[in-house]
């Protein structure tokens, strides 16, 4: 199980396929960097500091997953775009992986491409998408904000996860044996699990920011309702 960690080590993929996904990365942050520029203000560069610092101490954090023998831990993307946006959230969630296999040995450096392109990029990108969507359909209220932040964070996991599962299909250095079903399945269930953790802290986090500063949290900020249509006026009144 350690090799179906989405903190990918070294040697899990082949070299084509990392350095393939290193650009992906690469043309991905730069894209987070040039729109992310936009969003910084007063209030939100301190807040996207915060938010890196705090995803990674949160990832040091395990908790243990018994049915599938593994732990888990933050990934920190829906977090990241509930709070900062999907521009610096990515960013953030880059920044403490670069820190984390330079510093800690935690995922490959040769990995780096891969797991950004997972954790950073496609993570946050769906936890945001999801987040969009349902703020238009919950009430904005701590229940409805609680529900989005819990549905975004477990299912940006599993987004992360298939991410891998594509890699692996693409360049992995070990013959599964044509059982391709069989590690998509593995690594959605290890994972819808481990979300569930990652949903629950998540939605933790964000209710309590919302409760005491609701003008931090950007997706409450950013997806703001759609105005009414205007009522034409009607039998010639002027």
């Amino acid at each position: 199980m350690e090799t179906l960690a989405l903190h990918i080590s070294n040697g899990i993929l082949d070299g084509p396929v990392a350095a393939a996904f290193a650009a992906v990365a690469l043309v991905a942050l730069t894209v987070c960097v040039l729109r992310g520029r936009r969003d910084l203000d007063d209030r939100l560069a301190p807040m996207a500091g915060l938010v890196a610092a705090f995803i990674f101490a949160v990832q040091m954090i395990n908790f243990p997953i018994f049915t599938a023998a593994v732990s888990g831990h933050l990934l920190g993307g829906a977090l990241a775009a509930m709070l900062v946006g999907p521009w610096v959230g990515a960013l953030c969630v880059a920044v403490v992986l670069i820190v984390q296999a330079l510093v800690f040995g935690d995922g490959g450096v040769a990995m780096l491409g891969p797991n950004i392109v997972n954790l950073a990029v496609l993570g946050t990108a769906a936890a945001y998408l999801l987040i969009a969507l349902l703020l238009r359909v919950l009430p904005r209220t701590p229940a409805g904000l609680t529900v989005t932040a819990f549905v975004s964070g477990l299912v940006s996991v599993v987004a992360a996860a298939m991410g891998f599962v594509l890699q692996y299909q693409l360049g992995g250095t070990a013959d599964l044996g044509g059982n391709l079903a069989g590690l998509a399945g593995t690594m959605a269930g290890t994972h819808l699990l481990i979300g569930i953790g990652e949903g629950l802290i998540t939605a933790t986090t964000v209710a309590t920011v919302a409760k005491v500063r609701p003008d931090l949290v950007y997706a409450l900020r950013a997806l703001k309702p759609a105005a009414p249509a205007p009522v034409p006026a009607v039998g010639g009144v002027r």
